[in-house]
């Protein structure tokens, strides 16, 4: 297997004609003036030692070596190796409120925004843990499947926004139960852990019956509040300026609070609640429910271990471009047995 780190170098090749072109341009224009200037047979006999061939060979050297260069840029990786690798964790799902609701500023930089940072931070402490993704407003959306590259899982979760999920609300119940499925084809003997991140503003029913679901299932739940309980609007932006704020039918400004209590009530039984608005206490929180938590070792992983190859390509450039120095532009003894251009010597 192999791959390539830095593509966008390969349309340095594209020089590479470029200077052919000109190199045949220069040679044209050389056997023109030379014509102008006196007899051809004339002038070969005043340079008997100047070699067509020679220059030709030192062209291509110096563009095999520039090629090689080019290559050296792109960085080619191959896979020298496969191994089986046996890793200790746990399953866990993210499940993130992405309602209009978690637009409101109330803490900074936004609910939403916040959410999205506690979740990369607490990824940033895993190791080998499986972790899988759920957006849920007014129903639930699955954003990503279990998997543990967690880079991967980084780059969906910058992807998440308010318009994902059509239907607007807070579904707790959808929620749970999109995050409850992610389990069904999983090993029961694997610990599960949902992670559930909201205001807590359940504008649904049957939150309650979604987490004695959960704990049949053997899923337990850590639920993170995000928000404030004074609260505040919801800004309704363009090109990132706040041109209004949302109203209700009756043009009334909405206000939106965090409701602390519905989140606490569905991980009472579990692994509880903790307040999102500081950071540093949610990751301690989380990293002590992980502890007593029991690991399971998941199925071995095959995977290849990718190396960089671009030294060998530096180190042709290098000597192809130290060999350029050594060949001179005269004829010599095996250049006059080759005869190539019919170049008399």
């Amino acid at each position: 297997m192999w791959e390539l780190d830095e593509q966008k170098y390969f349309y340095l090749l594209f020089a590479i004609p470029a200077l052919a072109l000109i190199f045949l341009y220069n040679l044209y224009w050389k056997r023109k003036k030379q014509h102008q200037f006196g007899d051809r047979e004339l002038v070969r006999k005043l340079t008997p030692e100047k070699s067509l061939f020679k220059h030709i060979l030192k062209l291509v050297v110096v563009l095999l070596a520039l090629s090689c260069l080019v290559v050296a840029l792109v960085n080619p990786k191959i896979g020298t190796k496969t191994e089986t690798v046996k890793r200790e964790g746990i399953d866990i799902v993210f499940a993130i409120d992405v309602s209009k609701s978690m637009l409101c500023e109330d803490i900074a930089p936004s609910r939403l925004e916040k959410s999205r940072q506690l979740v990369s931070q607490l990824i940033n402490q895993f190791t080998n843990d499986r972790i899988g993704i759920v957006a849920y407003a007014g129903s639930a959306f699955p954003v990503l499947p279990m998997t543990s590259d967690y880079s991967v899982a980084k780059m969906f979760l910058e992807s998440m926004n308010t318009d994902m999920v059509s239907s607007q609300g807070t579904s707790l119940d959808d929620a749970i139960r999109m995050s409850a499925s992610y389990f069904k084809d999983e090993d029961k003997k694997t610990s599960k852990l949902l992670i559930l991140i909201s205001d807590g503003e359940d504008h649904g029913e049957g939150a309650g019956e979604a987490v004695e679901e959960a704990k049949k299932a053997g899923m337990k739940i850590i639920t993170i509040g995000v928000g404030t309980e004074k609260g505040g609007p919801i800004p309704i932006k363009k090109n990132g300026i706040v041109e209004s704020y949302k109203r209700d039918s009756h043009d009334e400004m909405v206000r939106t609070k965090l409701n602390a209590a519905a989140l606490q009530a569905i991980s009472k039984n579990s692994k509880g609640y903790v307040s999102g608005n500081n950071t540093k206490e949610v990751l301690n929180y989380v990293k002590k429910a992980l502890d007593n938590i029991d690991k399971t070792q998941f199925k071995s992983v095959q995977f290849t271990d990718f190396n960089s190859q671009f030294q060998w390509f530096l180190g042709i450039a290098f000597v192809l471009l130290s060999l350029d120095v050594f060949l001179l532009d005269k004829k010599t003894k095996w250049v006059r047995k080759l005869n190539l251009f019919n170049e008399k010597g």
